[in-house]
């Protein structure tokens, strides 16, 4: 079992979607931003209908923000990155605090 305490950000998304298409950087550039804050998982809904259904996914693309067994957050269509990050904000863990710059010598 995964016991990843990271809440899981799902993306629906289909071959025939050009909207999912076209969000698929922006998704990337997301994971790698967000990666020790969150985790992605996409998931094609021809391909899995029944994950599809429990989710009630009617449009594609969504996201699906999942968090401790509940999915706490949705986007449906095509969305930017500020519309995303702002349904992640609440459910996110705060970022690590930065490393202090080394001392000038």
């Amino acid at each position: 079992m995964n016991h990843d305490p990271r809440p899981l950000l799902v993306f629906f998304t289909s071959e025939r979607s050009g909207p999912a298409r076209r969000m698929e950087s922006l998704l990337a550039h997301l994971a790698r931003k967000e990666r020790d804050r969150l985790r992605t998982t996409r998931v094609d809904v021809d391909a899995r209908p029944e994950l599809a259904a429990k989710f009630k996914v009617e449009v594609v693309p969504t996201l699906v923000l999942v968090k401790g067994k509940r999915a706490v957050g949705r986007v449906e269509g095509r969305a930017s990155a500020p519309r995303i990050e702002e349904m992640l904000a609440e459910h996110l863990p705060e970022p690590p605090p930065l490393a202090p710059a080394p001392a000038a010598a």
